[in-house]
């Protein structure tokens, strides 16, 4: 009996909008607040600079992915650098990025319609993870279909504050550093969980018409897009509302909105938010579904994790093991420290990818890439050196607290492997 497999339904323009949908919703509208309260009225400069660091490690992503297409993405990259255990640490810290990830961004959207209807909380973002999960398991082009729509809605979202805040331009202090450019570090920090979502297109590779040249193109197009409108967005907020006012904002864009608009804009850019919201949980689950799929192809994940439903095409054990623990983590309730344990995830396998490049380099000089990172001294490549020093540098600006928490996960997360592994072989 022939064995189900992913259909390949995504083009440049499907596959470019997952990026930008996930990287859109991720932290603009539930994060901008928390970084203005240690940016100050130079919050626009920690994205910038966090764009700078995400840009580093997503040219390095396109060139392997240039290389490979399978939907383990990282997990493969360090196996042909570094070999299957340290693949498995990569795949693992995805996994755990993904999972938290989708509910750092359902507690995003639950605060967005508690301020909206007063609806609780915690019902609210375990409700959206188990919506979206069923959205996962219908099928890959019904996800781009939805994807599209709310990309839609939540650029146009941020367009309209751009646009609002036009009249406003110039009339605040945008170097105000109430921290310092510590606190402007601190901000980049916790906004580069605003720019996560350009690595998660690479898990869409078997999903996707001409991987090897659409993944790449689509990984550098969403990050020039999302940088743009970031940093646009952010100046316009502390434009119109002030620095101090948007950092103790719980729907800090719905407020900018309402300055403008009044009431009705509260409502419009709320809903707008939901949207938002609800498309990167989306695009989160999907992305991490696919890397427990993709592992479990590699054999490094029990079998029965490569599992693919015949009538959906979608791997369907993965799929609800990540929405189980999605909604798991909702349980801790908060949002800041679930997404720096998603950042120092992050932070930790941009590095491991920046080296994996720099040694396939050496390793594989013959493998064909149809996109290659620029700035190289012979084979050397200078940018993913960036990306790592980069990457320690903002790893240095997160509580150790949240990285020793991280090493015990990473930590279980072999323990279990390596027990259920070698359960399975016997």
């Amino acid at each position: 009996m022939a064995k189900n497999k992913l259909k390949r339904e995504l083009g440049l323009f499907e596959t470019t909008l997952f990026g930008v949908g996930i990287i859109v919703g991720a932290g603009i509208y539930a994060l901008l607040g928390i970084a203005t309260g240690y940016g100050g009225g130079a919050v626009w400069l920690s994205f910038l600079i966090a764009a700078i660091v995400a840009m580093f490690t997503g040219l390095s992503y396109a060139e392997l992915s240039s290389m490979f297409s399978k939907d383990s993405g990282e997990y493969i990259y360090a196996e042909k650098a570094f070999g299957r255990r340290i693949a498995f640490m990569v795949g693992w810290l995805i996994i755990i990025t993904g999972i938290i990830t989708a509910t750092a961004v359902g507690m995003g959207f639950a605060n967005y319609l508690y301020s909206l209807t007063g609806f609780p909380v915690l019902f609210s973002a375990l409700g959206i993870i188990f919506l979206m999960s069923l959205v996962n398991l219908w099928g890959i082009k019904e996800t781009s279909g939805l994807n599209i729509f709310f990309t839609l809605a939540e650029v146009l979202g941020l367009v309209l504050i751009v646009v609002l805040g036009l009249k406003y331009f110039g009339k605040v202090d945008y170097l105000v550093m109430p921290h310092g450019m510590k606190g402007v570090f601190n901000g980049a920090a916790l906004i580069f969980f605003a720019f996560l979502g350009f690595e998660s297109i690479v898990k869409l590779s078997e999903e996707t018409k001409n991987p090897h040249k659409t993944i790449p193109r689509a990984l550098i197009l969403s990050m020039i897009i999302t940088t743009i409108l970031y940093v646009l967005v952010a100046i316009s907020a502390v434009s119109m509302v002030g620095w101090e006012a948007l950092a103790n904002s719980s729907a800090p864009l719905a407020d900018v909105a309402a300055v403008a608009l009044g009431n009705n804009g509260f409502i419009i850019l709320g809903i707008i938010a939901l949207f938002s919201t609800t498309n990167t949980i989306l695009i989160s689950l999907v992305a991490t579904s696919r890397m427990i799929y993709g592992i479990a192809e590699r054999k490094d994940l029990p079998k029965v994790f490569a599992h693919v439903s015949g009538y959906t095409k979608t791997p369907v054990i993965a799929v609800f093991s990540v929405m189980i623990l999605a909604m798991i983590m909702v349980f801790v309730g908060d949002i800041e420290l679930v997404a720096n344990l998603t950042n120092t995830a992050v932070f930790l396998t941009f590095i491991l990818i920046n080296l994996s490049l720099i040694v396939l380099r050496y390793k594989m000089p013959n493998m064909k890439r149809r996109f290659k990172v620029p700035l190289n001294i012979g084979k050397f490549p200078i940018l993913p050196v960036f990306g790592v020093v980069s990457s320690l540098f903002l790893l240095g600006n997160i509580n150790f607290k949240i990285i020793f928490a991280l090493v015990v996960l990473v930590a279980v997360g072999f323990v279990a492997h390596d027990l259920v592994m070698k359960k399975s072989k016997k």
